[in-house]
């Protein structure tokens, strides 16, 4: 199976990539990583030296080495290439997806957006996150919406951060997608509408919307 590049929100050339495998993130919402090796970051320039790039086991995503090429990456996920230093983070832009180098200590963390909450054995509420993770919450004391920031590898809380206003948020859906700005009124949804947030000047979803800090963002943006 494949999949056009203007398919996935890459560039304008029509022309046909690897399609990536069901995981973390849908094919919808996910580049194959070979494709972000070789047309993204530009350390190919064909797809056999970029297959041999990843299954050599010099890419890794989240801190973990992916040797599938067609391992699909997705929004907020650290990809880093350990031989040369080099570390980055998928975050929203106007035309979808895109790369945005990062240090070696932004690349120990991760933000998770809330989708929803489960009840597990004991009792104890699990956090279900927006990269197909989830966490056990001592307490019922996070919502949908929310973002918890987690370390890398291990995926362990670092803080959460509250969907509320004043808070800063980051569009990654919609016409505003790749926009951020402060929360100032948020308009719950009733049986005919869906809840809408406004950010600055902005309007959009809620479900478009993911918190990325309180006084700044804990991510470069």
């Amino acid at each position: 199976m494949h999949t056009k590049r203007i398919a996935i929100g890459y560039g304008k050339e029509n022309k046909w990539v690897s399609t990536p495998n069901p995981g973390a993130h849908t094919r919808k919402e996910s580049i194959p990583l070979i494709l972000v090796v070789r047309d993204i970051l530009g350390y190919a320039d064909t797809s056999r030296e970029a297959k041999k790039i990843i299954h050599d086991g010099l890419v890794s995503v989240d801190k973990k080495v992916r040797r599938d090429h067609k391992y699909g990456v997705g929004l907020m996920d650290v990809i880093e290439i350990p031989i040369i230093s080099k570390h980055y983070r998928m975050i929203p832009g106007k035309k979808g997806l895109e790369m945005k180098e990062i240090d070696e200590k932004e690349s120990s963390i991760k933000p998770c957006r809330v989708i929803g909450k489960t009840v597990v054995k004991g009792g104890k509420i699990q956090l279900i996150l927006h990269d197909g993770g989830a966490l056990l919450a001592g307490k019922d004391e996070y919502k949908t919406n929310d973002t918890i920031v987690i370390k890398l590898p291990e995926r362990k809380m670092s803080e959460a951060i509250r969907f509320e206003k004043g808070n800063l948020a980051l569009i990654y859906k919609g016409r505003h997608k790749g926009m951020s700005g402060k929360i100032k009124d948020v308009i719950l949804a009733t049986a005919t509408r869906k809840s809408v947030t406004t950010l600055d000047d902005m309007q959009t979803l809620t479900e478009y919307s993911f918190i990325i800090g309180s006084d700044k963002p804990v991510i470069k943006i």
